[in-house]
């Protein structure tokens, strides 16, 4: 750890409708945004940023600049019981669902700060971010599950010997703020992707974790080893929180969403 480094809380949500994560990170981005806004915390290591963890129920996601995705292409993923939504973020389409761990970084880059290899302490702009990601992920799947021929490729995400992608990956950052983050799939049902090309990529192929090893990984089985690659990767102590806090800020969002929608009807 290096005496700069804020704490990284990490919240498990357990399985979410889609809509429901987005709020939870639209949420927590306030939270970050506004704790910087008014210099809430003059000390750094009194700040911290979020780690959400969570499953989603089974959902097609794709960027909003992908028009390949028509409404009749719409229809037919909604028809094999998923939902569809098109979102705020670059990239093509994705699957999210039960068996996959899905998280999302909020963390503030103006108060991250990790110690390069030549040991000088750095601040951590988009690109290094995702690498540091990026490696959060190869080096769990190579010392947690010893997979060893996994890496990156010159395609976003985590790869299996160069063909199989076991990881999304896709970062929204705005006001140096990230958001959005990674899917990794560890008992996720593959077959969700046959009716998608993920990410775009034609002549690629999805794996998980079970599949690589068979033997059964649960998305709980990786929530204290991927805090304790966060932890390593990003120099920050990481404190996984109890189920009660996560369910706080839930009630918090749930609570909001509901003043908003009353204001909204009494407006109309």
């Amino acid at each position: 750890m290096n005496s700069t480094s804020t704490v990284i809380k990490a919240l498990w949500f357990g399985r979410l409708p889609y809509l429901h994560g987005l709020k939870i990170q639209d949420f927590l981005f306030e939270k970050v945004a506004k704790a910087r806004l008014f210099k809430e915390f003059t000390d750094p290591r009194q700040c911290c940023h979020y780690l959400c963890l969570l499953e989603h129920h089974p959902v097609y996601t794709v960027g909003l600049r992908d028009y390949i995705y028509t409404t009749e292409e719409e229809k037919r993923l909604k028809s094999l019981g998923a939902e569809f939504h098109r979102i705020k973020r670059g990239g093509q389409i994705t699957f999210h669902g039960p068996g996959q761990l899905v998280a999302y970084p909020i963390f503030d880059l103006k108060k991250l700060h990790v110690r390069r290899p030549d040991m000088e302490i750095t601040s951590v702009g988009a690109r290094r971010f995702v690498h540091l990601v990026e490696e959060a992920l190869i080096q769990l799947c190579k010392e947690d599950y010893s997979i060893t021929n996994v890496d990156r490729t010159d395609n976003p995400g985590v790869w299996v010997e160069g063909t199989r992608k076991i990881a999304a990956i896709g970062v929204q950052i705005r006001h140096d703020i990230t958001s959005h983050g990674f899917a990794l799939n560890c008992n996720t049902d593959l077959k969700w992707f046959d009716h998608i090309v993920p990410c775009g990529l034609e002549g690629k192929t999805v794996t998980s974790l079970t599949k690589e090893l068979k033997n059964e990984i649960r998305v709980k089985d990786l929530l204290v080893p991927v805090c304790q690659k966060f932890e390593k990767i990003f120099q920050c102590p990481v404190e996984l929180q109890d189920t009660q806090t996560s369910d706080m800020i839930y009630q918090e969002v749930t609570h909001s969403k509901e003043q908003e929608q009353q204001a909204d009807d009494k407006n109309k």
